[in-house]
């Protein structure tokens, strides 16, 4: 282990790690947590391949990470409906690894580059100065269940070229997705120990982060389970890098293609039953287009299929459990309560039900930022749109929030979407776009979203250390 004067503390009793699918509430996958007796030797095996790895080449350690995605491409056919299974999202949209393929190319192909020396501009005669990005060691992620492969490879991919370690712990909801990626890993070829699946309860997340044993911590999750990982990490200077809640806003100016601005918005506000980080919880709508583009908005919601995701014709699958459909119909009452309209009669959505999953999406108007679903990450397939009279109004209620992760805007004057977005207290700015993340940008967040960053050079400096050499010769 990295630290000394911490020890491992033992499980009072052995605990199994449940999936249960959200299509009908049976129990999917039943995993053993790892014992906490294996985990040091785990952590000392991890450590020794890293040693050796460090010291492959970068290009080399680029072709293990593309023959892994090559052996998890050839996984798709039996993923997508694994994915439907393990967290409700239809097969009709063939899983994620259209997305995860570009990220893990992108970072491959920017490895030289981003790890390459750095050297300062002025030149001193007598002397080389340089700074080189060493690898941190262990590099720990602790994935959620939305965007199972899309989030963890967006450290692992990154941490593997730079020549770390990397223990997967992932969300109990997706616990099959953490075995397809040692599986991919094993028929790429990687050295034993280096990458790790690890099923582990929470409380043994905590231990292991608090032993010192790992050097850097990528969570993604909510607001509360980034302040338990501060709380494990506390004292051991651990990095951490937390990508937490959202409540994503957009904005939609009086110059906005409008056509395109609806059909984009009612689907970053819908798809994966709206369990996107980044997707879209408030709209703020110019006044002189405000009426029509909610009829607008309404009109299209109501084309959604609710139901089984595993059915073809399914555009909208459960939420991933009961309780996540729970709090929206909470927000959704109080919203209402409050004198708010809600646009969309659940009943024309005959497979939505009180005490299951299976949540109709919902339009609210007539909202403010006194009520929750304005004001609280909602995580689901509701959104609230209000009116403004100007881009003051627009910019004053997009910063009405503790989180900042992506802002949009949509409009047709580039220059007033640059000049609002230095002004909006976000992550990433948008311009007519929304929902997506581009491999060569910081993928980053301020506020209660979190810290750190992902994806791009600037991902790479996350999971490296600089160290400096000023060597004098002659």
């Amino acid at each position: 282990m990295r630290r000394q004067g911490r020890r491992w503390c033992r499980s009072r009793s052995m605990n199994d790690i449940v999936c249960r699918s959200p299509i009908d509430g049976s129990e999917l996958a039943r995993r053993p947590a790892a014992s906490d007796a294996a985990l040091p030797g785990l952590v000392e095996a991890a450590r020794a391949a890293q040693r050796e790895w460090a010291s492959v080449p970068v290009a080399e350690r680029s072709a293990h990470v593309l023959a892994f995605l090559d052996a998890m491409l050839a996984m798709n056919q039996e993923i997508v409906p694994e994915l439907a299974l393990q967290m409700g999202r239809p097969v009709r949209y063939g899983g994620e690894f259209g997305g995860f393929e570009e990220r893990v190319r992108y970072v491959a192909a920017m490895a030289e580059s981003a790890l390459a020396p750095l050297i300062p501009p002025d030149e001193r005669p007598g002397f080389r100065r340089y700074i080189k990005r060493d690898p941190l060691g262990l590099v720990l992620v602790v994935a959620p269940w939305n965007y199972p492969y899309l989030t963890a490879v967006n450290t692992i991919a990154p941490a593997l070229i730079a020549g770390n370690a990397v223990f997967l712990k992932h969300a109990a909801q997706t616990i099959l997705v953490g075995e397809r990626f040692q599986t991919a890993m094993d028929r790429a070829g990687l050295p034993a120990g280096l990458f790790t699946n690890l099923v582990l309860t929470h409380e043994q997340t905590s231990r292991l982060i608090g032993s010192g044993a790992v050097d850097f911590v990528n969570f993604t999750g909510s607001v509360e389970g980034g302040r338990a990982i501060e709380r494990a990490a506390a004292g051991t200077f651990t990095g951490l890098g937390l990508e937490l809640g959202g409540k994503d806003p957009a904005y939609v100016r009086a110059d906005a293609d409008f056509d395109f601005a609806v059909a984009n918005l009612v689907d970053g506000a819908f798809y994966n039953s709206g369990q996107c980080c980044c997707g879209i919880e408030r709209i703020y709508v110019h006044e002189s287009l405000y009426d029509r583009f909610v009829g607008r908005f309404v009109e299209l919601t109501s084309n959604y299929v609710l139901g089984n995701p595993l059915d073809e014709a399914t555009t909208l699958g459960p939420m991933a459990q009961e309780r996540f459909a729970d709090l929206i119909r909470r927000q959704t009452a109080e919203a209402t309560a409050k004198g708010a309209k809600a646009h969309i009669d659940p009943a024309s959505f005959p497979a939505s039900r009180e005490g299951t999953p299976y949540l109709a999406p919902q339009v609210l108007t007539g909202v403010d930022h006194s009520m929750s679903v304005m004001r609280e990450e909602s995580f689901g397939p509701v959104v609230g749109i209000m009116k403004v009279k100007d881009d003051a109004e627009a910019l004053a209620l997009m910063n009405d929030s503790v989180y900042g992760l992506t802002a949009s805007i949509w409009t047709a004057d580039l220059d007033a979407a640059e000049r609002l977005g230095d002004r909006i207290e976000t992550g990433t700015v948008f311009m007519n776009r929304c929902d997506y993340l581009d491999p060569g940008l910081a993928w980053t967040g301020v506020k209660d979203t979190g810290r750190g960053a992902s994806l791009s050079r600037i991902g790479f400096e996350m999971l490296t250390r600089p160290k400096s050499f000023h060597l004098r010769h002659g």
